[in-house]
């Protein structure tokens, strides 16, 4: 009796079954990978591109800044809602949050914490009485404005509320912040900035290597 052979549509069915348990691996590894990374980039680390030049110089038009989510809070990932506290929010944090008008994120600097008394006479800061140090601050513009005519270079004085900051942006004569809009919950800070991650040169299309991985002030 003549053994028989394996045909060749039964192979070609072998081939099949290995091809797609092949697919059904990696497609499983890719769902996996992309779940992490959408839940990192939720409640860990997430980048954003800055398109104003408001926190000039600190932060340059084209930077794309590394926010570490972690900082003050950890989050539920997709909800946002707050698991624990992880950190105190300080003057001088670079925040990024959730403006009260809008729905691009805003990146500025904390000035003014919760119980603090704030004035700006002639464009100097005063909290509780005293000059605040600004080794950051940009100034532009040699004209000043009374609390009449605009809030840009005399404001208050005034007491942050309770679960409130008051922010404003480095390049203090060009940056639309709390003066203008009022305080930010602390709700909306959606994290710290902590570096620049990259950074592109405006209009140029090539990068600035020199800002690469630069740590914020």
């Amino acid at each position: 009796m003549k053994g028989s052979k394996p045909s060749g549509r039964d192979g070609g069915e072998g081939q099949d079954r290995s091809f797609r348990r092949i697919f059904r691996e990696y497609g499983r590894a890719v769902l996996i990978a992309l779940a992490l990374a959408v839940m990192i980039r939720s409640a860990v680390v997430e980048a954003y591109v800055v398109p104003t030049g408001s926190m000039l110089e600190t932060i340059q038009m084209g930077d794309r800044i590394l926010t570490n989510k972690m900082a003050y809070s950890l989050r539920l990932p997709l909800t946002g809602l707050e698991i624990a506290p992880m950190g105190e929010i300080r003057r001088g944090d670079v925040v990024v949050f959730d403006p009260p008008q809008g729905d691009i994120p805003y990146v500025k600097r904390v000035i003014g914490l919760p119980g603090e008394r704030i004035e700006i006479r002639d464009k100097v800061v005063l909290v509780g009485g005293k000059p605040l140090s600004e080794p950051y601050v940009r100034y532009v513009d040699s004209r000043i404005y009374p609390q009449t005519v605009q809030p840009r270079d005399n404001l208050g004085p005034f007491v942050v509320p309770e679960g409130r900051l008051f922010v404003m942006g480095d390049n203090r004569d060009e940056s639309f912040d709390s003066r203008f809009w009022g305080f930010v919950d602390e709700r909306d800070i959606k994290g710290r900035a902590v570096a620049v991650l990259w950074s592109w040169e405006t209009g140029a299309w090539h990068p600035r290597w020199s800002r690469l991985l630069r740590p914020m002030n």
